[in-house]
């Protein structure tokens, strides 16, 4: 899943161009929020998106996560905002905390994850 807060989404879109070979793999089933998922096909790549995040899209996210349907986030969060929907952020964060699944909330982290993930795709080719 891609997600970010509005003052974030030039961020993501900058961390999915350094990162394109990973993101246009056939392996992938992108989903995110409305307003980040229509930037991201701007880019020519196939993603699903949901609500927006104030209409429910991270609820929708975290929904997947419980049914087993999301392995990765990557949620560039704004930390120095309040968001009218700081709720269903917590409860997506909660969820990915409760079934063990991987997020990523600032460039860095991202980094360091989708580097770890290629680096168990490479070990598992020999």
């Amino acid at each position: 899943a891609l997600i970010a807060h509005d003052d974030k989404k030039d961020a993501l879109i900058e961390f999915i161009i350094s990162n394109l070979t990973f993101f246009v793999s056939d392996k992938l089933e992108l989903i995110s929020t409305a307003t980040t998922g229509s930037k991201i096909q701007e880019l020519g790549l196939n993603i699903t998106c949901l609500n927006s995040g104030p209409m429910g899209g991270d609820v929708q996210i975290a929904s997947r996560v419980v049914e087993g349907k999301c392995d990765v986030v990557l949620f560039f969060r704004d930390p120095l905002k309040s968001h009218p929907h700081d709720t269903d952020i917590a409860s997506l964060l909660r969820a990915c905390d409760v079934y063990n699944i991987p997020i990523a909330t600032n460039p860095a982290s991202a980094d360091f994850l989708i580097r770890s993930i290629n680096a168990e795709i490479s070990a598992s080719a020999y």
